[in-house]
């Protein structure tokens, strides 16, 4: 019998799509469990719209503190929450950062999936079944040429695609040795107005909104003619539960089939600020990786006919979404510089 009020956990739940996940499987009647890495400050105000006091009657939200690093915390997470299903979105998920945080980057992409998927299959070894959603990246195809599928050889450019990919092969071994239900999630770029802000794509139109307001003069990028794929956070975690919906795990690319590059998002966000970018831009060197990946762009035909899923916001549509909730807080903050609150310029970011 299926179970009447299915339970998910979700790593990375403060995340962008952490957060867009848990709101998707709230609506749905899920109850909902996620990891929280413990901080002296507050890191979950991406929840806060839908965060309840677990005290209070009907809370379907529950948070568990714990860490990709610590094995014995993921094993008690998973014995408490009881899942149905499990979704692996934690990551130290900056690619140009993975580079200066190599051994961090790849203990918790790579060893931290390992630590979980152990924790899973010991779970599962008491009879209870669980299915395991695991993220992988486009970065994964690296320098292989687009499109990129299913079928196309992996060829990693940075230690967060390794990472990644040491991942996406843990998640299929433990799927082929131990017959789990786990299926490898190839997503290619996604983003949203809860994207971080040292991400070149809301670095991009966190600027502009400041700087047309007044609030900065420049913004620093690195190389503007590298293309992605880039959608919709909110259409892609969708596509993450259809995938443990079909009667047999899978992998799947999930992609708008559109490559656009960052000059082209610059150039859109910029037009919907009224802005000449070039008057604006500079390059810094700090922002180039050591190895670049040129060219991204998806072919999600399996997952359009298998899953039925499709991206319904255009690439246009996300930039001036993006910028539009921007502009609101670029004015909130001329609001109080105007009141005397000091500003604070984001100089730090490494897009």
């Amino acid at each position: 019998m299926p179970d009447p009020q299915p339970t998910a956990l979700i790593t990375g739940i403060t995340g962008q799509d952490g957060s867009f996940l848990a709101e998707l499987l709230l609506s749905k009647g899920y109850i909902v469990h996620g990891v929280v890495r413990r901080a002296s400050t507050f890191n979950t105000e991406r929840l806060d719209a839908i965060y309840a006091d677990p005290h209070e009657l009907g809370a379907r939200l529950y948070l568990h503190y714990g860490d990709m690093a610590d094995g014995a915390s993921l094993r008690k997470i998973v014995a408490d929450a009881q899942p149905s299903e499990i979704y692996n979105l934690a990551a130290q998920s900056h690619v140009r950062v993975s580079f200066d945080q190599a051994q961090y980057t790849a203990d918790v992409v790579a060893t931290g999936t390992l630590r979980l998927l152990e924790a899973v299959r010991e779970y599962a070894q008491s009879g209870r079944p669980v299915r395991f959603y695991q993220a992988g990246s486009s970065e994964m195809f690296g320098a292989s040429p687009p499109p990129q599928n299913e079928a196309t050889p992996f060829y990693p450019r940075s230690p967060y695609a390794v990472g990644k990919l040491a991942a996406h092969w843990f998640a299929t071994n433990y799927r082929e040795a131990y017959r789990l239900f786990i299926v490898n999630g190839i997503l290619f770029n996604h983003e949203s107005e809860r994207r971080g802000e040292t991400f070149v794509t809301r670095k991009i139109t966190r600027a502009l909104t400041r700087i047309k307001l007044g609030l900065q003069e420049k913004l620093y990028l690195g190389n503007l003619d590298s293309s992605r794929d880039w959608g919709y956070a909110g259409d892609f975690v969708e596509a993450m539960w259809m995938m443990l919906q079909q009667p047999q795990p899978d992998d799947y690319v999930v992609a708008t089939g559109e490559s656009h590059s960052v000059r082209e998002f610059l150039t859109i966000a910029a037009d919907r600020c009224g802005l000449d970018w070039k008057k604006h831009v500079e390059t810094d060197p700090r922002y180039l990786r050591p190895t670049e990946v040129d060219a991204l762009c998806g072919d999600s035909s399996k997952a359009r006919t298998t899953l039925g899923w499709t991206p319904k916001v255009s690439f246009a549509e996300l930039v001036a979404m993006m910028v539009d909730h921007d502009l609101e807080l670029a004015q909130q903050e001329r609001t109080l510089a105007e009141a005397g609150h000091k500003v604070v310029s984001r100089g730090l970011s490494h897009g």
